[in-house]
């Protein structure tokens, strides 16, 4: 049953992360098809990305009354609906609404199948399933976008694959009720809610709950900064714009070897050390990315993206030690909020200090903030 339940988990992270991660395909796309202004590209994306940070702490909330099999089944069926009314858009509005409910329905699949994967593996594995769970979603964004790549290639219109995703969701969310067992339902009623009621987020250790957020926060800011401005400072160095573009997928391949990797080594190090190693080993990358030639920095970015990518798997296993488990949905729900929070001001922030700075200085400051996560991580010790 355990593997059962990762397995399907997995897959539904495979669907949801490339259906987000697919608008960067198609943004360009749409916007030629009708005359979209760059402000309104802008508004669109920021749509999406808005709709799953505000509706996970939600999700977590509601799945405990409703159950998480369930919830999880419908925001998939409302994302594969979104998906599949988008490759009927006629405008403007019309894609801002569908791509705004395809957010909605995707906010759920974090914190719920999290939870899910969390409560299938209590003690032993659970960081192993949870890497394995993490990598899941990096495959749906490599493998969404390369295929609507390669149909774009072969003179296949965007809507017929977009049509095609919103079908394989709501195939996926009949799957997730049909062969998730009903005993891994949400906490309402295989795990009694305390009394403590809505308010109540059910952390056992604040102190070191508060830690593993404040390390998402250093952590998540600088993931996503640098994803944002990697290929600004290739050009920067001379490089060609076409390959300064392959700079993200670069950091991205490494990044799917190091959430699995990364979770598997943590069942065997502990979570201090394979934090510490992987933040130490974050900010020697960035920094050797600064100080090296355009090529050689190019080279080094898959073996950057392993660990830099890699943290979050350890980070993710680790809030089942801190939270009861009948609240374990509304505790994912916070911390993955918290990421897609700093997902959105980081690049901002950072952007900002770039303009003014340089974005040479913007990187050397994201190798050095990483750096911050390392008392923090001390705080996590007495537990791991």
């Amino acid at each position: 049953m355990s593997k059962r339940t990762l397995a399907i988990c997995s897959a539904v992270h495979t669907l949801h992360d490339g259906l987000s991660d697919v608008t960067y395909v198609l943004l360009p796309l749409l916007a030629n098809a009708f005359g979209l202004s760059l402000a309104q590209v802008g508004l669109i994306r920021g749509a999406h990305r808005t709709a799953m940070a505000a509706f996970q702490i939600p999700a977590g909330i509601v799945a405990e009354r409703f159950g998480e099999r369930e919830l999880l089944a419908f925001g998939t069926l409302l994302a594969g609906a979104a998906f599949a009314t988008l490759g009927y858009a006629q405008g403007f509005w019309t894609i801002l609404a569908v791509l705004f409910f395809a957010g909605v329905g995707s906010a759920v699949q974090h914190p719920l199948a999290s939870t899910l994967v969390s409560r299938a593996y209590p003690v032993q594995g659970r960081r192993a399933a949870l890497g394995t769970y993490n990598f899941a979603g990096d495959v749906g964004k490599f493998a969404f976008g390369g295929l609507v790549s390669l149909l774009l290639l072969a003179g296949i219109s965007w809507q017929a694959p977009v049509i095609g995703f919103g079908v394989v969701a709501v195939v996926t969310a009949i799957a997730v009720l049909s062969l998730l067992a009903a005993k891994t339902q949400a906490g309402s009623t295989a795990h009694p809610v305390s009394a403590g009621g809505a308010t109540d987020w059910g952390i056992r250790d604040r102190p070191r709950f508060l830690a593993l957020c404040l390390i998402e926060v250093l952590d998540a800011s600088t993931r996503s900064a640098f994803l944002t401005f990697i290929a600004f400072l290739l050009i920067a160095k001379g490089l060609a714009v076409g390959w300064a573009a392959a700079a993200v997928p670069l950091v991205l391949a490494g990044g799917m070897a190091g959430k699995l990797a990364c979770g598997v080594l943590a069942e065997r190090l502990g979570i201090v050390r394979m934090i510490v190693i992987t933040e130490l080993a974050t900010a020697s990358g960035i920094l050797a990315v600064l100080a090296l030639p355009a090529t050689g920095a190019l080279l080094l970015l898959p073996l950057l993206g392993v660990v830099l990518q890699g943290t979050s798997s350890v980070l993710y296993a680790t809030i089942g030690e801190y939270v009861r488990p009948e609240r374990l949905s509304r505790a994912f729900g916070l911390f993955y909020t918290v990421g897609s929070v700093c997902g959105i001001a980081a690049p901002l922030a950072f952007g900002m200090l770039g303009d003014r700075l340089g974005v040479e200085v913007a990187i050397a400051v994201l190798g050095g903030m990483i750096l911050l996560t390392l008392p923090l991580v001390m705080a996590l010790r007495s537990r791991a």
